[in-house]
């Protein structure tokens, strides 16, 4: 029986401990009942979680760096997508594909 690849890590080292899974690389334990990826979540300037495919309005006026574009206040934005880093929404502004702060969103 072969072992699954770290789910974190992608180490083929991985090992059973009982029902668990262990990466010694990374110390990473899952289960075959986990979900193999954790599903993303980001809060909103109002503290309500937002998920893929949500719609948010723009709170303040937002400049783009590198351009002379500026994402104004009142914007809707459909069908966002939650991504790792800083900047953790990424979508679409009059078709030009950006990444920005769920901290200036409200949820729709």
């Amino acid at each position: 029986m072969t072992m699954p690849n770290c789910p974190k890590c992608h180490s083929e080292y991985t090992y059973q401990d009982g029902e668990h899974y262990v990466c010694p690389e990374c110390a990473y334990e899952w289960s075959d009942a986990d979900d193999a990826e954790d599903v993303l979540t980001a809060r909103d300037a109002h503290g309500n979680e937002l998920r893929d495919g949500d719609s948010v309005t723009v709170i303040k006026d937002l400049k783009v760096r590198g351009s002379s574009m500026v994402v104004k206040q009142g914007t809707m934005i459909k069908n966002i997508r939650i991504v790792e880093g800083d900047h953790n929404l990424d979508c679409k502004v009059n078709g030009t594909s950006l990444q920005l702060k769920s901290e200036f969103m409200k949820k729709a």
